[in-house]
């Protein structure tokens, strides 16, 4: 199932990063590390910032893996260096699983950084590097167990297939969205995905996974204003900028009605039990009454703020291109995200009357659907019996969160899919996700990877053939 072409394209870009002979480490990787913490290295420093994405260089890194491994896998490209990858482990009838994660990553401004964002240096026990939490470290740790449930030799109850994805960083539409528009084969019998959007932190004196069941709904939006053009030196009493402007001071000063949703209110509930700081989380419906104390959990949690309403952020905006004109259009883009039960027809026309200019017209840039993931599945109960193994006293949850993933193209289809890491990121360290020195420690990956393959051999391994104990199967070196 090989895509050459693909490969052929992409490999001179890895020349720098070729694995020397038998190890899967090249020649700069540090020894210090074990060899899934390596291959993360290595994985870091192929440079797929979306723009352009180029991923196919990533999709060369996982081609030769397989290649050694002798582990059929297929590629796309569906436009140049827009590359996806997959290999399948095939099993018995069970609804097969994917280990889903995005290749591309998310500009990164050096100059900002401690260290070079694709450098991936190694310094206290931590990976430095863009994609190190969003989401090449999670990309490993699928990898690592899936190579390891194919060296055992197990034969498998249901399929277990690998996917890397394009593209995932600007909507999907050259990654898991065209997979799913055009090549709808690779879901034949699939029935579950196990994606990003969840992780481990620590809340009080335990450790608390989060598995990701459902989204706010991204609406992408641009806001097109048309008005007289001039000259800077004499301006007009009104123009395409300043009635853009006036507009969106009164979106910002009328923000929309907050509500809780059963899932956001479920997931409050949840967290308030859990932790002493989060009381004010034990009344959802109380706390949205008080204006005082949603606008002080907007202060100190605007995450969490933003599961109590639909939000639009205004990201960018452009008008003329020289200082001294006055333009006769002006735009600004909105990144929407409209909780899970809103209409998005509805949502526009509040919109519109939010906004109260008639020379403003709203041009849809991407919208999705709505879909909620139940917990009444296997999977979810597999989650639960492992990390309660692998992390004693540990809790799961389900949750909402205000970000979106490439899960909706599979929950769209009725697929089962589940974010949810099995990494426990430091609260210090989540600011790294789209933000400045992101970083993963070794011990998360090394423990992620095995974590991630018990999982795995309790979905998708008959219980008279799992091993008899965590850890028996060890396809790479470092400790748990």
């Amino acid at each position: 199932m090989r895509t050459a072409t693909v490969i052929a394209s992409a490999m001179a870009a890895l020349l720098a990063l070729a694995p020397a002979s038998g190890t899967g480490q090249d020649a700069t990787s540090d020894p210090r590390l074990p060899e899934a913490s390596r291959r993360l290295q290595q994985y870091i420093r192929i440079d797929t910032t979306n723009p352009p994405g180029n991923e196919s260089a990533a999709v060369a890194f996982f081609a030769d893996i397989f290649e050694r491994e002798g582990i059929p896998y297929e590629t796309v490209e569906p436009e140049p260096g827009r590359g996806s990858i997959w290999a399948r482990l095939e099993g018995g009838q069970a609804p097969g699983i994917i280990l889903l994660h995005h290749i591309d990553v998310v500009p990164a401004d050096p100059r900002f950084w401690k260290h070079d964002p694709l450098s991936g240096t190694y310094e206290n026990g931590y990976l430095n590097g863009r994609g190190a939490l969003d989401t090449k470290g999670l990309g490993i740790m699928h990898l690592e167990a899936f190579l390891a449930l194919a060296r055992s030799g197990v034969p498998l109850e249901r399929d277990v297939v690998f996917l890397a994805t394009a593209d995932e960083e600007a909507g999907g539409r050259l990654g898991a969205g065209w997979i799913v528009r055009n090549r709808p084969d690779l879901l034949d019998g699939v029935g579950l995905v196990l994606n990003e959007g969840g992780s481990g932190r620590i809340l009080g004196n335990r450790v608390v996974f989060s598995v990701e069941v459902t989204q706010k709904v991204p609406m992408w939006l641009r806001l097109n204003a048309v008005g007289p053009a001039g000259h800077g030196s004499s301006p007009s009493t009104r123009s395409a900028v300043t009635d853009l402007i006036e507009a969106l001071e009164r979106l910002r000063q009328d923000p929309f009605a907050p509500r809780i949703v059963p899932a956001v209110g479920d997931f409050f509930r949840d967290l308030a039990e859990l932790e002493s700081a989060a009381a004010d989380l034990a009344d959802p419906e109380g706390l949205i009454a008080q204006p005082e104390r949603l606008a002080a959990l907007h202060r100190t949690n605007p995450m969490l703020h933003a599961l109590t309403r639909n939000t639009c952020a205004v990201t960018r905006l452009k008008a003329s291109s020289k200082i001294n004109v006055v333009a006769p259009a002006a735009t600004a883009e909105l990144d929407c995200r409209l909780l899970p039960d809103q209409g998005p027809r509805a949502f526009i026309h509040e919109l519109r009357k939010r906004l109260d200019q008639p020379s403003i017209s709203i041009e849809v840039l991407m919208s999705f659907a709505p879909a909620v993931s139940s917990t009444d599945t296997d999977l979810y109960r597999a989650i639960e019996a492992v990390t309660a193994r692998r992390f004693p006293g540990s809790t799961v949850l389900p949750a909402v969160t205000a970000g979106f993933t490439d899960s909706h193209f599979f929950r769209d289809l009725g697929i089962v899919a589940y974010g949810f890491s099995p990494a426990v990121i430091p609260g210090a360290d989540q600011g790294g996700v789209h933000g400045n020195n992101e970083r993963i420690s070794v011990q998360n990956v090394e423990r992620g990877w095995r974590t991630m393959l018990d999982l795995l051999e309790t979905i998708a391994v008959a219980p008279n053939r799992r091993r008899s104990a965590p850890g028996a199967v060890t396809p790479t070196g470092g400790q748990d």
